[in-house]
């Protein structure tokens, strides 16, 4: 089976859990012994994990046509040109209205830029090129800045598409939707022969507002990678308890109810310190809120993390907590239960719905946070409850079980 896969993030380098998550999705199918996985992003580093899947970069492949020849075009880019002249013979389409450069490639910053639509499409033309030379059985294409791609390539190819929702432009929103996202969204879902939604309450967005039929609709939780190194970590002696967010601080996550709580679980638990990990456009607005509350002193801000340093981060925590107001899934909590760390999560997210060994409360609901936060750090006993069950519970949730799943709904569409 070969899957031509279209995402926009990859780690090493990544600004959320879309990467993460394709990361550990596609290592998890790559366990299949028939599977071939053809990811495509934006732009590479160069640096991503290449044992389990071939990846290529949006940036590299023409989509305007050049008289160039292989020597040049191999000073250009750093490795064989093979795949660059492969990928000019599928131009098919004229693209000279977009901006290239002198090997007919575009720019793409790898990230959500100012001008994130035009690369949205852009990338779309990448697609194009790429559908008329690779050999593939289904499309998949990873959140709303891919349906474009993959709907172009269903419509060259004749392959089936399926759309994978990580989240909704509802979630990200807060219900005041985007019109022009909300679009791209529909159309994707629309033109899909199948929706893998990461959780049914995503999936439930899915059915009421953009229509789809519930027979298309498929629920596939996430899961969360192994990590070998989470072993070696040790917490840090110290006296006082830390209890951590950990994530893009928009208004989808709730950083607000954070500081909120920790204000009033400082009134009545001594010896907690909070930390607020990650960056977002309410970062600003965050610290004030901190200073407003009188709480500075016992709050700090880390700026965004990745790789090691999270689950460095989490080792050091005594409690993590996530107050999602809308969350499609939330994979932080998962990697906070690998390094044995106490978690508090919204109940309006999804990962809620498969995680047994997790407190679960509304996000609105401070008090009760503020509750189980001075429970957790005050009580041993409970803290370590916590920690036990919630490795054993860990230990089970594969991204190998979530990658059969898929394969299974492949294998109805081809």
């Amino acid at each position: 089976m070969k899957a031509l896969m279209f995402g926009w993030e990859f780690p090493p380098h990544i600004l959320g859990g879309l990467g993460t998550a394709s990361y550990g999705l596609t290592k998890g199918m790559a366990t299949q012994s028939d599977m071939d996985i053809t990811f495509v992003i934006p732009s590479p580093w160069g640096d991503e994990d290449r044992s389990f899947l071939q990846i290529i970069g949006a940036n590299r492949v023409p989509v305007v046509w050049r008289d160039v020849d292989r020597h040049y075009v191999e000073q250009r880019i750093g490795e064989s040109a093979e795949n660059y002249f492969r990928f000019r013979n599928g131009i098919r389409y004229d693209f000279r209205r977009i901006g290239t450069d002198d090997l007919g490639c575009i720019h793409f910053s790898g990230r959500y830029p100012e001008n994130l639509m035009e690369e949205i499409s852009n990338y779309e033309a990448v697609g194009s090129v790429l559908a008329h030379v690779l050999e593939f059985d289904i499309i998949h294409s990873h959140d709303w800045l891919t349906y474009p791609a993959g709907r172009f390539a269903k419509h060259i190819s004749g392959k089936p598409l399926v759309v994978h929702v990580h989240a909704t432009d509802y979630d990200r929103s807060r219900g005041r939707v985007n019109p022009d996202v909300y679009r791209i969204e529909k159309e994707g879902m629309d033109a899909a022969d199948h929706i893998i939604t990461v959780s049914n309450l995503t999936r439930q967005t899915v059915i009421e507002k953009y229509h789809q039929h519930p027979d298309k609709v498929t629920t596939v939780h996430n899961a969360v990678e192994p990590l070998d190194f989470v072993n070696t970590l040790v917490k840090t002696p110290r006296k006082d308890k830390i209890v951590t967010f950990l994530g893009r601080i928009t208004m989808q996550k709730g950083p607000e109810y954070f500081v909120e709580v920790a204000a009033r679980a400082l009134q009545k638990t001594q010896g907690v310190r909070f930390v607020m990990a990650g960056s977002g456009d309410m970062m600003s607005e965050m610290i004030r809120l901190v200073a407003k509350k009188g709480i500075a002193d016992r709050f700090y801000f880390t700026g965004f993390l990745t790789g090691r340093k999270v689950y460095e981060m989490l080792t050091e925590s005594d409690v993590y907590m996530m107050p999602s107001v809308s969350e499609p899934f939330g994979i932080s909590p998962l990697e906070a239960m690998i390094a044995g760390t106490p978690c508090i999560i919204s109940k309006q997210s999804g990962c809620a719905e498969i995680l047994e060994n997790a407190i679960k409360t509304d996000y609105w609901d401070i008090d009760v946070m503020a509750d189980f936060i001075h429970a957790i750090v005050k009580y041993p006993a409970l803290h370590r409850t916590l920690r036990k069950n919630g490795l054993d519970e860990i230990a089970n949730i594969k991204w190998e079980y979530a990658g059969e799943k898929v394969r299974d709904i492949y294998n109805r569409l081809t």
